[in-house]
């Protein structure tokens, strides 16, 4: 993996931005950054085929270690040739550890310091995950990114429990680099601390003395309101490598991406707007749509007049209204191609706005518009 900043990144302040483009070089492929990455959990993209995906304007996703080590299994996402062949995604791809399986699963787990045990929701038998695990399973997974593995605390979790939890992501994350064997592979590590700055703190000074190719900021978007989220990452952005690529998970809305653009993050991902695609809400320049709604029954007008993506381009509210009222599977599609492609114009649209000296008027502009934080 190579990392260039190609534009900003300069100090947050008065008149200025921490905002940066930069391109990520990966062994199937470049990424511009800022970047949102589209979640495929299970090697799928809900409801989308890998060319709608790309079509959207994505140019890597993710897929998730936990998911796919119980079905179909990493040796036989392995036979079939790797991720990349399995899903028929010729893009890079970055794997999720499972650490966040660790708080999202918390009632069908129990951890302890060599790794966590889950029950498996398939037939509830019981699942091994240790960093040793989860490094082995990326590795036969094949993807360009993996992740340490962590323990990320829930929000409301208690001090000690929240500084136990960062040491022992510090030391899982050592036993993830001692594992790490393929040199095709980026292992990027997480800095935890929930909402205590010197947590934080601690944690990412430690996890740079281990010189990872990248760092995330984990155990946000976890709970916690939005501006406790947005003030964790500002706090702990500038105390990761300039020189390195950023990465904030789970997060979120439109908006939320933009605040932390301007904090000097690269990479995103989030269930967002395929979730709420498939819950008939898309998301729009003049705010979010319920196309259950009965005001769209005859609206025959696009989703979105600014957006030029597939569904814009040949179909109408009052068709989307009726797909959904009749259960149709259709709609889900069509709601999901619009609603990658909405976050993918969002930071093309930044970008943009970085290289011409002008990200702040974009945010302003955008925030002005419409906030999208419902």
């Amino acid at each position: 993996m190579k990392f260039e900043v190609t534009h900003g990144g300069g100090a947050p302040g008065e008149g200025g931005t921490a905002a940066r483009c930069g391109l990520l070089r990966l062994p199937h492929g470049d990424v511009e950054t800022p970047a949102f990455l589209p979640v495929g959990t299970q090697a799928t993209v809900k409801a989308l085929t890998p060319r709608q995906v790309k079509e959207t304007g994505a140019a890597m996703v993710l897929a998730n270690t936990y998911h796919l080590s119980l079905r179909p299994g990493a040796e036989t996402v392995q036979a079939a040739g790797g991720l990349h062949a399995f899903m028929a995604w010729s893009g890079p791809i970055l794997t999720d550890s499972g650490g966040f399986q660790v708080f999202s699963l918390s009632e069908h787990n129990k951890v302890d310091d060599d790794g966590v045990t889950f029950r498996s929701y398939y037939d509830g038998s019981a699942v091994r995950l240790t960093p040793e695990r989860s490094i082995e399973i990326q590795a036969a997974l094949g993807a360009d990114i993996i992740m340490a593995f962590d323990e990320c605390p829930p929000h409301e979790a208690p001090r000690a429990a929240v500084e136990s939890a960062v040491e022992r992501t510090q030391r899982w994350a050592e036993r993830s680099l001692e594992a790490h064997r393929r040199d095709d592979q980026a292992l990027f590590g997480i800095v935890q601390g929930g909402g205590h700055d010197d947590l934080r703190r601690q944690s990412a000074t430690a996890l740079v003395g281990l010189d990872l190719p990248g760092y995330a900021i984990g155990g946000v978007s976890v709970g916690e309101p939005p501006e406790e989220m947005r003030r964790v990452v500002a706090l702990t952005a500038p105390r990761l490598p300039a020189s390195k690529p950023r990465y904030v998970m789970g997060v979120g809305l439109p908006a939320d991406i933009l605040d932390m653009i301007a904090c000097g993050i690269d990479l995103f991902d989030c269930v967002l707007p395929t979730r709420n695609a498939r819950n008939a809400t898309v998301f729009t320049r003049a705010g979010p749509l319920r196309l259950r709604n009965a005001a769209h029954t005859r609206d025959f007008g696009p989703l979105d007049p600014e957006c030029s993506c597939y569904t814009c381009a040949n179909f109408s509210r009052a068709y989307l209204r009726h797909l959904f009222h009749q259960n149709e599977m259709l709609a889900a599609v069509l709601a999901s191609i619009h609603n990658l492609s909405f976050y993918q114009r969002l930071v093309q649209g930044a970008r943009s706005a970085i290289r011409a000296d002008r990200f702040d008027e974009f945010h302003r502009d955008f925030l002005t518009r419409d906030p999208l934080t419902d």
